[in-house]
């Protein structure tokens, strides 16, 4: 039940965030491997970004991707805070006084999270494929030509077999190790500390809602970087074995990026990245943790 009530949460936040995805993979792909002010700029800021593709792409355009985002979502998801929660609640999370440890906090949300976004991949990377698509005025990275999720799921396994579906798998670890193991450890923390110091009643929604915010810019600050490699990696155009044509793996990307763009072209789509991750973080924890509550509460 841990893991179909996490994936649930993580849909009902993927429906409101999905457009600042579509924003943020584009910003993330706009001058990759350019020098700054060698090209043109389709999108200036986040806002700049929804105004463009509504008018070009049309409104619909900013829901790209959402069929994969969901089911990404659901499998990634559910099993990260599945398997979390599980840890969570059978205490392997606790010392033997009985207090939080943030290293094994840390810990379990990375394992869970590979887990996870291992399995979710080949979902994944349609995502990106389908989300970067645009018409020719703003596009940007490689354009892929997808019709749909099962088509281009079908495409691919066709051409590159099991192989070409989990292409960039690897290199996408570290971006969901990061993001997971920062994203639990602090927002168990931070809950625990709110009960500790009595902030607010005891059950309170608040505690999750506040614990959840702290959790969403930490998130932002530690996974862009790692973010930016991935969606680049995913969207890489591929030779006919379907092995990456720009960028041999996660280091590798990191490092062009870093060379060609610098510092503040590992954190492009920061803006968008925030404004998706943190009410992503936001709600979906939160209703996680709602979820949970009232689970646990009628179980009884």
């Amino acid at each position: 039940m841990d893991f179909l009530m996490s994936g649930l949460a993580a849909c009902g936040a993927c429906v409101f965030t999905n457009p600042l995805e579509v924003v943020k993979t584009r910003m993330q792909l706009q001058g990759e491997l350019q020098a700054p002010g060698t090209y043109k700029r389709h999108y200036r800021n986040v806002f700049h970004a929804f105004f463009t593709i509504g008018k070009v792409d049309g409104l619909a355009a900013l829901q790209k991707g959402l069929a994969p985002a969901l089911l990404y979502q659901f499998l990634m998801n559910g099993i990260r805070l599945g398997t979390y929660g599980l840890a969570e609640a059978r205490g392997y999370l606790h010392t033997a006084e009985g207090a939080l440890s943030p290293p094994r906090s840390a810990a379990a949300g990375a394992l869970a999270g590979v887990m996870g976004a291992y399995l979710g991949s080949p979902i994944y990377m349609v995502k990106t494929h389908l989300q970067a698509q645009a018409a020719s005025e703003i596009a940007v990275g490689h354009q892929y030509k997808h019709q749909g999720m099962f088509q281009a799921l079908t495409e691919i396994g066709q051409k590159h077999g099991l192989v070409g579906l989990w292409r960039g798998a690897l290199g996408g670890l570290p971006r969901v190790v990061v993001g997971s193991s920062t994203q639990l450890c602090t927002f168990s923390s931070t809950k625990d500390l709110m009960s500790q110091w009595e902030i607010f009643p005891p059950q309170s929604w608040k505690v999750a809602l506040a614990a959840a915010m702290v959790s969403g810019i930490a998130v932002v600050l530690a996974m862009t970087p790692f973010d930016v490699a991935c969606t680049r990696l995913y969207n890489q155009p591929t030779d006919a074995h379907g092995k990456g044509l720009m960028y041999r793996g996660i280091l590798d990307a990191l490092l062009q990026t870093a060379r060609t763009e610098g510092i503040f072209g590992m954190y492009k789509g920061i803006g968008a990245s925030y404004f998706r991750l943190g009410p992503h973080t936001i709600l979906s924890l939160f209703f996680w943790d709602q979820l949970r509550s009232l689970y646990h509460t009628y179980a009884k």
